[in-house]
């Protein structure tokens, strides 16, 4: 079944061919919400193909009373310590309280808090606010925040935690088995797209084999591709391709969890940063796809692509599908009724012919696929001849 991703980007010049980047030939499943332009430009940079559609979309709640009340409460009792989780969470905060009027009071009860901040982000956004913060992890991981907090002693003290998007039903239960008084400060939750036709392309996407890997920054935004997945059906479908041949690239530990609750094999950089995770894809995707030896070339069948000595060849699905039949089998013979399947239902012997002719053509060197007289067609792997 053909799809129309969200957003595609071809960057295969008119000739069909284009010197390749590590992800040349591969297309990339987006699904963040925030930075998807900044994800999706890091990946185009490295030769991808990019299909983007957010899982999710964040609501502020800067109109809930619950909010309201807990910041008024923050306001007259100032917390001992501050978590700062998010750095678009903390802004958002402060601008909900200016339009409570309490963002002064609570700003100057900060100043006598002790202020942790969960990356580099959420410290731009303690200092933007005119703060400054105790500790901050380089990991950017709420363990690693969580174990600090554990560390210096909490036990009577009162910590508050500003949310990020989800609860931290771990995170707090720790603090408060270790004798703190947590405050979760709920600052914006995360929810369905409104427009699901763009998510819905996506999934049909990455379920039909028109994407080679999916990137997730978020746990929200993989529990939100398998609850949109299961609301239409597809469910199945993703967690099946998810577990074969697609690949799935986290950003971290935290945002692999709901995947690894579906044993959904998941990749992941050593620091959780958007950067080192793109990086790490592409080390992996590359990596998962073999070169072979053929006619005096180097070979790299890919997704949408052929590196022939570096070189990208851009071939159609139908080439594409014969190629990839080839190359299933290296050196060894494919007769025409196994190549008709790649063609098509309203295809014959005839069109079989047609469409190795024109793969010859798109590879560049007619050697690369050898005929094999009555019986059909082959690599012609640079190995002694095996007509098997």
């Amino acid at each position: 079944m053909s799809t129309v991703p969200t957003t595609l980007d071809d960057t295969v010049s008119a000739s069909g061919s284009t010197p390749s980047g590590p992800l040349t030939g591969f297309t990339v499943a987006v699904t963040a919400a925030r930075r998807a332009e900044e994800i999706g430009a890091l990946l185009r940079r490295k030769g991808a193909r990019v299909v983007s559609a957010p899982a999710l979309r964040i609501v502020p709640i800067s109109d809930d009373r619950r909010l309201a009340s807990v910041s008024d409460e923050l306001a007259r009792r100032p917390a001992d310590i501050v978590v700062a989780t998010t750095g678009i969470g903390f802004r958002g905060w402060i601008e909900a309280c200016e339009t409570w009027g309490v963002a002064d009071r609570l700003l100057t009860g900060m100043r006598g808090s002790r202020l942790l901040a969960r990356g580099p982000k959420a410290r731009g956004a303690l200092r933007a606010a005119g703060l400054t913060e105790e500790w901050s992890p380089n990991s950017e991981s709420s363990a690693e925040v969580l174990d600090h907090l554990l560390a210096q002693g909490i036990r009577g003290l009162r910590v508050a935690v500003q949310l990020h998007g989800e609860p931290l039903p771990d995170f707090t239960a720790a603090l408060r088995l270790a004798g703190a008084e947590v405050i979760e400060v709920p600052v914006y939750r995360w929810v369905e797209p409104e427009d699901t036709a763009a998510l819905d392309r996506l999934i049909e996407t990455v379920v039909s084999g028109g994407a080679e890997a999916v990137t997730f920054t978020s746990a929200p935004a993989a529990a939100g591709l398998l609850a949109r997945a299961h609301a239409t059906g597809r469910r199945a479908d993703l967690v099946h391709a998810l577990r074969g041949d697609v690949l799935a690239m986290c950003v971290g530990s935290v945002t692999a969890r709901p995947l690894v609750a579906h044993d959904i094999p998941t990749v992941r950089p050593e620091r959780a940063r958007v950067g080192a995770q793109i990086r790490r894809l592409a080390e992996e995707l590359p990596a998962r796809y073999p070169t072979l030896e053929v006619a005096g070339h180097h070979l790299q069948p890919r997704g949408h692509a052929v590196l022939v000595d570096g070189v990208a060849r851009t071939l159609s699905p139908t080439l594409m599908r014969v190629m990839r039949a080839l190359a299933h089998r290296p050196g060894q013979v494919l007769g025409r009724a196994r190549l008709l399947t790649c063609l098509g239902e309203d295809a014959d012997v005839h069109a079989v012919e047609a469409a190795i002719a024109r793969l010859r053509t798109a590879l560049g060197d007619p050697r690369i696929i050898r005929t094999v007289v009555k019986r059909g067609y082959r690599l012609a792997l640079d190995a002694p001849d095996r007509d098997l």
